[in-house]
Parts: C-alpha cells; sequence; structure tokens
C-alpha cells in the first residue's frame, strides 16, 4: 500500500493531493498570483486527510514538487515535506516539476511535449520530453529567441505547455506548434509519478534534499 502526500508550491498554483497507489482520493489546490501557499499549504493537507478520513500518522511517504520555480514557494513546499517526513519517519520522494507538467498532454507518438515556466523579462526554465514522458532535452534555463527550440520545430507536432509559453507563442511561427498557456503545475499529475518512484524506493534523503532553483540563464552577445 502507498498512500502519499503531494505538494505543488513550484508556481501561482497552491496545490495539494492525497492519493492511494496513484489514485488520487481527496485533492485541495488554488491557482493565485498572490502565491498564498504560506497560508494556504498546512490547510490544504489538513483538509485532505480530513476528507480521506486519515490521520498523518496513515502515510506512507511525502511527495513535493521539486523545481525548477519560485525560489519562495518552493522553499515552502520543501519545507512542509521535510518537515512532515522527519515527525512521521516517512520517506521523501521529489518529484520533477517540468515533467509532471509534461504528464498532463497525451500527444501522439511522433510528437514531443515542452514545458516551460515564465522566469522574467524573455527567460524561461523548460525541458523537453517524448511521447513516453523519456527527458530527450535536460532541464535549462534560457532566453527565449527565434532560434529556440529549432531542432524540434522542424519536425512533428510540439507542444508548448505552461506560463512560459505565451513568450514562445509571440516569437516562433509553425502549422505544427501548439500552445497551452494555461496549465500550471498540478499535485493531480504527481500522483501516479511518485507512487512510481515509491514502488522503486526512489527516495531523497531528508536531511539534506534542497530544491532545483535553476537560477543560471544563458547569456548571449547581441548580433552585429
Amino acid at each position: 500500500m502507498g498512500l502519499i502526500l503531494n505538494l505543488e508550491t513550484a508556481t501561482t498554483n497552491c496545490s495539494v493531493s492525497l492519493a492511494l497507489n496513484g489514485v488520487i482520493i481527496a485533492i485541495r489546490e488554488n491557482d493565485t498570483p498572490n502565491y498564498s501557499h504560506a497560508e494556504q499549504l498546512h490547510v490544504f493537507i489538513q483538509e485532505c486527510l480530513e476528507e480521506a478520513g486519515k490521520s498523518p500518522g496513515d502515510l506512507d511517504a511525502v511527495a513535493v514538487s521539486k523545481g525548477p520555480g519560485s525560489y519562495t514557494g518552493l522553499r515552502i513546499g520543501v519545507s512542509a515535506a521535510k518537515g512532515l517526513c522527519f515527525a512521521l519517519g516517512v520517506p521523501l520522494i521529489s518529484i520533477a516539476t517540468l515533467k509532471s507538467m509534461a504528464s498532463q498532454l497525451n500527444i501522439e507518438k511522433d510528437a514531443v511535449v515542452v514545458p516551460v515556466l515564465d522566469a522574467r523579462r524573455m527567460e524561461v526554465y523548460s525541458a523537453v520530453f517524448d511521447a513516453q514522458l523519456n527527458e530527450i532535452r535536460e532541464t535549462r534555463a534560457e532566453i527565449i529567441d527565434e532560434d529556440s527550440f529549432k531542432e524540434y520545430t522542424s519536425g512533428g507536432t510540439i507542444y508548448f505547455i505552461g506560463s512560459g509559453a505565451q513568450k514562445i507563442e509571440s516569437t516562433l511561427e509553425g502549422d505544427n506548434l501548439v500552445f497551452k498557456t494555461k496549465a500550471v503545475p498540478s499535485s493531480k499529475e504527481m500522483a501516479v509519478l511518485s507512487y512510481q518512484k515509491f514502488s522503486s524506493k526512489d527516495f531523497e534523503d531528508v536531511a539534506y534534499f534542497e530544491p532545483y532553483y535553476l537560477k543560471d540563464f544563458l547569456v548571449t552577445k547581441k548580433k552585429g
């Protein structure tokens, strides 16, 4: 049995789900630009447990979205997850935020999905996944220009999902480009991914685990 609490705080969406063997049995989330994670996270945790008729002591693991994303949001989520793991003596599972986002789409086998989070100016956090959620290009912090993702845009359909997709939509053109600009990371998609890691005992060291901030951006020189 795997009763796992999933915490997603990497962006504006404060999201908590409780899942049993990868199936969600309770969920609470609120997407607001005001970043109300500090006020809502522990309330959502308690509400999910109560709805499912469970107590913290029933948990088998706690999973947290590890980033990249908001520095403050990630700190809040990871701090809460580590605190619960220490107190309950249960393992900590980390889920890559961009992979979780990519799993929101069910794409055709020759397509790719690019989860992309807004950073600032023309900067984004992104990675590239195939239809089986295999990472075919590592997570990067990058500045969007007309040459971005050119090794993928000339092929099959490429899906851009997330808050950074709007920057790409205003820069790149192509009939094979699909944009999902309203999508945000959610604990919904974490349920299956965290159970997979739980089943394979892929756990983090609670004492030393840190969020994946990915602060550095590629710097390019102006042409001419």
